[in-house]
């Protein structure tokens, strides 16, 4: 009831924006949650190979916001890069026709076809995620904006946004997860596909009908250039540097985290100097410390990336092995078994204000009841208990499957208990990593605090790819089998992959918890 009631003080474009993200992430995970099965089992490719291929393409969509954000925050604005990544996100369309068109198409010719598609989707969420959940913040009033001041009312209401957020795009990819699968392996691919490019093209037409309640007060950043004061900034310091003293009446311009006016060749130069020189050191140090704050942070999140990727690749490929009728006819895909994820945060979102927050300002006796960086912790911790888990539960299957009665399978629901605790620690870490990056940057680089947001999960996709490299590598014998990720997954040694990733998460936690002590030490 609580919950129910903080949703409806969400103005109306806030509510719209978020359904709109449920539908993007409905599009997404009907195509990414069950690709690892499209490339083994339709276009031939190898686990290891199929693994790889879909992390590497989760990185680079990742990745591309990072290289439009700034572009966005300083010359494009945030509405009109939704309307056109809608357009390219359309490269759905073409992985349909790839998809109909297989069979009579070579097989060089479908993988190229497959690739130009995939990273066709990549270009248009490039642009399209970190706009829209920017954008969708905006639509907050002004005097609700972050950084965080005294009244504890603002942080409060900005962070109930992002949890809504991301339970609306939980709805959505537990839609994707539970239903493409099952269209996918029961009706075909080229209906699996196409289904998501429908959704897609009403969720443009959604965002066209918004645009009358939409506030663009702050599309352009307050009309401030980011990336250009940046550049100038460094041509200032440069110049400051090669000239004598005597060169500095000349008009200076420095970057701003404020809105103030650049001073210009008309104003008193004794005065625009003075100001300079008051407010020079200041803008410096605030520059510094979101780049150099961030990153340490910023690389301690990466392992907690690479688990998120287990779900959609490796959990697939145990569920196969393992028993999934239901009945006599029906055999679960195993794709589906992604919605235990969404699942468990639908359903346990609404006790985290009603129930843990609560009970945390007891204990804690703090009025916030935990930190978004302690949130961000607990997350990452429970992300470590899941590949305990999961590497327990592969143990078991390896036993069962290599045991002396062939016949003999482990059901698939034994894997649920991963799928849930990483389900737990999403609510956790993902959340408080969203509200952590749209905070810490100055209002004009909004976007761009979205955009490192997801880049975590960007080059954790390539780091994950880069490790089933290396553990393929240094695991296969000299004969060419052996390896931890072997087809045959009764030779194959994910167990061993599972308490690898849990022992550098935990090594990672460890580090973040360090960072985050020293921090508000020095604070």
């Amino acid at each position: 009831m609580t919950g129910d009631h903080r949703f409806r003080t969400l103005n109306k474009p806030c509510v719209l924006l978020i359904a709109i993200a449920g539908i993007e992430r409905f599009v997404f995970k009907g195509v990414a949650s069950n690709l690892v099965i499209y490339l083994t089992d339709v276009m031939g490719m190898s686990s290891s190979s199929a693994v790889r291929t879909v992390n590497n393409w989760s990185g680079f969509t990742s990745m591309l916001p990072l290289l439009v954000a700034p572009l966005v925050d300083s010359y494009w604005n945030r509405h009109s890069t939704i309307l056109t990544s809608s357009f390219l996100y359309l490269g759905l369309l073409a992985l349909t026709s790839t998809a109909l068109n297989k069979t009579n198409s070579s097989s060089s010719s479908s993988s190229s076809s497959l690739y130009w598609s995939l990273y066709l989707i990549s270009l248009g969420m490039g642009g399209y995620n970190p706009s829209l959940q920017a954008f969708g913040a905006d639509q907050l009033d002004t005097d609700e904006e972050l950084p965080m001041t005294k009244n504890e009312n603002k942080p409060d209401k900005k962070s109930m946004f992002f949890q809504w957020w991301y339970f609306g795009i939980c709805t959505g990819s537990l839609l994707g997860v539970s239903i493409m699968p099952n269209v996918q392996d029961s009706v075909g691919w080229g209906f699996g596909f196409a289904m998501p490019a429908m959704a897609m093209v009403v969720s443009m037409i959604m965002f066209s009908c918004g645009n009358r309640f939409y506030s663009y007060s702050h599309d352009r950043g307050n009309d401030a250039r980011s990336l250009e004061k940046i550049i100038q900034s460094v041509k200032c310091s440069i110049s400051k540097f090669v000239h004598s003293k005597t060169d500095e009446k000349l008009s200076l311009v420095e970057l701003e985290l404020e809105d103030k006016p650049f001073c210009t060749k008309q104003e008193n130069e004794t005065e625009c100097l003075t100001n300079q020189k008051s407010n020079e050191s200041n803008h410096l140090v605030k520059i510094t410390k979101v780049v150099i704050g961030l990153l340490p942070i910023w690389t301690t999140l990466l392992m907690f990336a690479v688990i998120f990727q287990q779900p959609a690749t490796f959990f697939i490929k145990q569920g196969i092995t393992m028993k999934r009728n239901i009945g006599d006819s029906y055999k679960i895909p195993p794709a589906t078994l992604q919605s235990a994820i969404t699942i468990s945060i639908i359903l346990l979102m609404p006790f985290y204000d009603t129930i843990f927050i609560p009970f945390t300002r007891l204990i804690l006796r703090n009025e916030k009841g935990i930190t978004t960086m302690q949130r961000i912790a607990i997350g990452m911790f429970l992300s470590v208990i899941a590949m305990i888990f999961a590497a327990m539960v592969e143990m078991k299957r390896l036993e069962v499957s290599n045991g002396e009665s062939m016949s003999e399978t482990l059901s698939i629901f034994w894997l649920l208990p991963q799928y849930i605790l990483l389900g737990i620690s999403d609510i956790f870490t993902v959340v408080g990593m969203q509200e952590f990056f749209y905070s810490a940057v100055p209002e004009g680089m909004r976007t761009m605090g979205i955009a490192l947001y997801t880049s975590v999960f960007g080059v954790g996709s390539f780091l994950s790819a880069l490790l089933v490299y290396l553990v393929e590598h240094f695991t296969t014998s000299s004969d060419g089998k052996g390896n931890w990720f072997s087809d045959d997954m009764k030779e194959a040694r994910l167990d061993k992959y599972y308490w690898l990733l849990a022992g550098t998460s935990a090594l990672s936690l460890v580090v973040f918890m360090v960072l985050c002590s020293f921090q508000k030490t020095n604070h």
